[in-house]
């Protein structure tokens, strides 16, 4: 089967408006599996031989004495990327990372330097995105300390461990000169419809079709920016940062008068019902009566293969396969899960042009060990995620209303505050008007309500102003990326749109 290849050359995209990811299951041969593992070898030896310099530079610093001031200013620490990747390259070529004897035939032996011999072997993207990597934990490292970092304390970068299950690589596409003219180092098609070239490995098979991307591509609406490549539950997958245009307009919503405050839904996640959305008029839309749950389901199978792992010998390939059948167990519960969140996500912002979400502070309902596991696997904070971007997509107005918004207890008929309501009613009753209603309907309600109070709090994205940086999305766990606010940093109400 005969398929073009595709190849686009940086700066054919001419309107750039968002960013996506296609991600696809690689079928590589056992070559290409060995490659791939180099790849990935060679990024955790870059990383960590990053951070071994720089705190080898570290310490020469700050145990030089009196005497040797001078020389001690002369060593420069590497903070960032740029100068980790300058630092490493340097140390690649030199004694300290190869050499060997040669003797010659009248038995004459001679030092010669190798350096890093099997550098070549891999590609020289891999070990300076490793280190830049390096460079972005390090900066995340000294924010926190300084308190330029919201959230948990980040801790120092720490030496990364051989794993023969997860591991990641990351390579750019750039552009390349050949005899017929140039193309991307990262290429579709060219073995096959289902294939993605990547430098130094060759085309590997996929199982994903690829039509779609290269179609994008070939018409000059998308450019590939990098390609990170993980393994993960026994399978390599490669994931494609892509720069994208808009989405058709017939895909996106129809923009909305400024004056007009109609029309907003509100969305209450819970773990009852999965997700409730409701107008303001007590109208709902969409009630999702049921998750997978995929976490409890999966967990007669879980227990099973943990207990088969824990009677394994230490270092044996047997246990070696039992946690190998046990990271594939994990990874088809994530799926199941993330699959029925982007049906939910889907379904919402293709129906819904304004929707109003709650900022949960998830990593303090984690604090109840009864309730603890049933959050986990509701995963509200991807959830929040995904309705955020696709929104966004679409062209649409998204409002998070204030962490202590009280819309379960308040009652969307009057407006009284029931403070004696628990967990275990799922009925609310008002003990002012006597309003009976659905208790996850009613929060839908008062945030549809919210949401027509304070529209005006919706972003011009053309004026470019209140926002700082990038707001976290409600969710436990560190922050992500080196610049990542939260919604405290620039108060309590965090509005966007399109």
């Amino acid at each position: 089967m005969t398929c073009e290849v595709v190849s686009v050359t940086a700066g054919s995209v001419l309107v750039v408006a968002r960013h996506t990811t296609f991600q696809m299951v690689a079928n590589p041969t056992e070559e290409q599996a060995r490659a791939l593992a180099r790849h990935e070898g060679a990024a955790r030896f870059a990383f960590n031989q990053g951070l071994r310099l720089h705190l080898d530079a570290r310490n020469t610093v700050q145990n030089a004495d009196d005497n040797d001031v001078k020389g001690a200013s002369q060593v420069r620490v590497p903070w960032t990327g740029f100068d980790l990747i300058n630092a490493f390259n340097a140390w690649k070529k030199t004694e300290d990372a190869g050499r060997r004897f040669v003797v010659d035939r009248s038995g004459a032996a001679e030092l010669e330097v190798t350096g890093l011999a099997w550098r070549s072997e891999v590609s020289a993207q891999v070990f300076e995105e490793a280190v830049v990597d390096l460079g972005n934990a390090l900066k995340a490292w000294t924010d926190s300390r300084r308190g330029k970092r919201a959230g948990r304390v980040v801790g120092h970068p720490r030496f990364k461990k051989k794993n023969h299950e997860r591991g990641s690589f990351r390579m750019r596409n750039k552009t390349s000169k050949t005899k017929t003219g140039e193309r991307d180092t990262i290429r579709l098609g060219e073995n096959g419809p289902r294939s993605v070239t990547l430098p130094g490995i060759g085309a590997i098979k996929v199982h994903d079709d690829t039509r779609r991307l290269r179609r994008m591509l070939t018409n000059g609406r998308a450019r590939i920016l990098f390609a990170t490549v993980s393994r993960r539950g026994g399978r390599w997958r490669i994931s494609l940062n892509v720069e994208a245009r808009d989405l058709h307009p017939a895909a996106r919503h129809q923009p909305r008068d400024d004056a007009d405050r109609s029309g907003w839904v509100g969305v209450d996640r819970g773990l009852h019902a999965p997700v409730v959305a409701a107008l303001a008029d007590s109208t709902p839309t969409l009630r999702i009566a049921e998750a997978p749950k995929a976490l409890r389901t999966a967990q007669p199978v879980t227990r099973r293969l943990q207990k088969a792992v824990s009677r394994k010998t230490k270092g044996s390939a047997n246990r070696r396969d039992a946690v190998r059948r046990l990271a594939r167990h994990h990874e088809r519960v994530r799926a199941r899960r993330h699959h029925f969140l982007h049906q939910v996500s889907n379904l919402l912002v293709k129906t819904h042009d304004r929707l109003v979400i709650e900022d949960l502070n998830i990593q303090g309902m984690l604090a109840n060990h009864r309730l603890a596991a049933a959050i986990s696997d509701a995963a509200w904070g991807q959830l929040a995620r995904q309705i955020t971007y696709k929104q966004s997509w679409r062209g649409g107005q998204i409002l998070t209303a204030d962490r202590w918004f009280r819309s379960s207890k308040t009652c969307s008929g009057c407006g009284n505050v029931n403070q004696t309501l628990t967990l275990a009613d799922r009925v609310f009753a008002c003990e002012s008007c006597g309003h009976a209603i659905d208790r996850d309907l009613n929060a839908a309600i008062n945030l549809a309500t919210w949401g027509e109070r304070n529209s005006s709090q919706v972003l011009d994205p053309e004026a470019r102003g209140q926002v700082t940086n990038a707001h976290r999305l409600d969710g436990s766990g560190p922050r992500t990326c080196v610049s990542e606010t939260s919604r405290d940093d620039v108060g309590t109400l965090t509005a966007t749109t399109a």
